[in-house]
């Protein structure tokens, strides 16, 4: 069972709103802030990318609130790595998928026969997720070169009116950025 969140109807309606008509969000995750959007929209991902002065090669992370949402990116592989992502999750670990069948766009991939990918335990993300159907982009709330944001200040510092919604919320118990696996190789990369 998912775990409540603070977040009310209104709240909700707005970031599915603006999620769905091409709008780049702020949201607290396990560890820092985080933008997201839809990752099939380029042009919010592009936004999301000139925000942080990010090359588009470096890929971003899908966030998901379950494994169904991400089954399309399980399914090709063999049950063992599915086995493995699977045993990360929920919670703050990021899996490098092969993306098989190039189901993900290479504004989101990057220059990556993988895709990063976490399914979160944190209610706001969980609820963000769920209310829009579909993983989102994930990526810290700051531009290259500078710390993650880790208070809404910060995300107001950071990008001023150049968000479309800051959706209100805690970060998790998390102090550091979630690892990152490579479930084919096993190795951790952060």
């Amino acid at each position: 069972m998912a775990a409540s969140h603070p977040l009310s109807d209104w709240q909700l309606h707005c970031a599915r709103r603006t999620v769905f008509h091409g709008g780049v969000i702020a949201y607290p995750t396990e560890a820092v802030w985080g933008l997201g959007c839809d990752p099939w929209d380029p042009q919010a991902v592009e936004r999301i990318l000139e925000l942080k002065h990010r090359p588009v090669e470096k890929g971003v992370i899908l966030v998901a609130s379950s494994v169904d949402q991400i089954r399309f990116l399980l399914d090709p592989l063999p049950r063992s790595l599915q086995a493995e992502a699977e045993r990360h999750w929920p919670g703050p670990v990021t899996c490098l998928l092969p993306d098989v069948e190039q189901q993900v766009p290479e504004w989101v991939r990057g220059q990556h026969h993988s895709i990063a990918v976490r399914v979160s335990d944190h209610p706001v993300v969980r609820a963000l997720c769920e209310t829009t159907g579909m993983p989102l982009v994930s990526t810290s709330c700051n531009p290259a070169g500078r710390q993650p944001a880790r208070t809404i200040w910060q995300v107001r510092r950071y990008f001023g009116n150049q968000l479309d919604w800051i959706v209100p919320g805690s970060l998790g118990g998390n102090r550091k950025p979630s690892r990152i696996i490579d479930i084919v190789s096993g190795k951790q990369l952060r």
